[in-house]
């Protein structure tokens, strides 16, 4: 299973790792760390001497009842970002962490890889649209409402046949416009309970059926902070954890703050399949 990437094939045989990096001040977990081209550099460089395969970087913070961002200032955050890695790092498959068209547009056109959806489309009626123009691999992730809405919106018939019934209609859309790599992130922690979380874990290998490589981000997320009594910053043994049994589980990509810890989890779980 592969990808194509700036003319690049990406085999997702073997689970491949995207390191986040937020330039956000109101991210759940690293929020205003990452404040100048300085520190910017020397959190890619880092992700990117640990393995990372894809850096994803996001201006608009996506966690629950997260402050609303305007277009305007998303593009003012993340297009200087964008120029800052891909001159230092012109090699960088720099995933964009976006639901808007236009910031997706000008993204690519500076260089950026492929997108990351947390709406599949629902927030933006042209992304994809932009996507097919584009022509760069796309996420696509399971979310209700937005992100200020996501967490009252956790009511379901079927929570696994329903996120499948979703991506199947949004998978069908995004084909009936050619856009042709796409990924899927079952979206761990939007619109969903802490025990929807955990149900979704344990089932993930029915996403198998959908037949697109499948994204899976749980890093330092409440699912394992709130669980265990802790905080995100102490999350990191339980995100290995989670990792270890998604991988066990069909996931292609991890997307991780920590870089290294991620791929020793690759390394260790497909020692186990040669």
């Amino acid at each position: 299973m592969t990808i194509n990437c700036k003319g690049k094939l990406i085999d997702l045989t073997t689970p491949k790792v995207m390191g986040v990096l937020n330039i956000t001040p109101d991210s759940f977990y690293d929020g205003g760390h990452h404040k100048n081209e300085s520190d910017i550099l020397k959190r890619t460089a880092l992700m990117l001497n640990e393995g990372a395969t894809f850096i994803d970087v996001g201006a608009y913070s996506s966690r629950p009842n997260a402050d609303h961002v305007s277009e305007e200032e998303e593009l003012k955050r993340i297009l200087p970002i964008v120029d800052i890695i891909l001159k230092e790092f012109p090699e960088t498959l720099l995933s964009i962490d976006t639901f808007r068209s236009e910031v997706a547009k000008q993204c690519v056109e500076k260089g950026a890889a492929l997108i990351n959806d947390i709406s599949a489309g629902k927030l933006d009626s042209q992304m994809l649209q932009t996507i097919s123009n584009l022509r760069v691999p796309y996420i696509m992730m399971h979310m209700r409402g937005t992100p200020q809405t996501m967490q009252q919106n956790t009511n379901y018939d079927d929570l696994i046949k329903d996120i499948l019934f979703y991506f199947s209609q949004r998978i069908a859309e995004a084909k009936r416009l050619g856009i042709a790599d796409i990924i899927v992130d079952p979206g761990f922690g939007f619109a969903k309970t802490l025990e929807q979380n955990y149900e979704l874990l344990n089932k993930l290998e029915l996403f198998r059926m959908i037949k697109k490589p499948l994204l899976v981000g749980v890093s330092r997320k409440s699912m394992i902070y709130k669980n265990l009594g802790i905080t995100p910053e102490t999350s990191l043994n339980g995100t290995s954890v989670l990792n270890t049994v998604a991988l066990q589980k069909n996931a292609s990509i991890l997307r991780v703050h920590d870089v290294r810890e991620a791929m020793e989890c690759i390394t260790l779980v497909t020692s186990l399949n040669p």
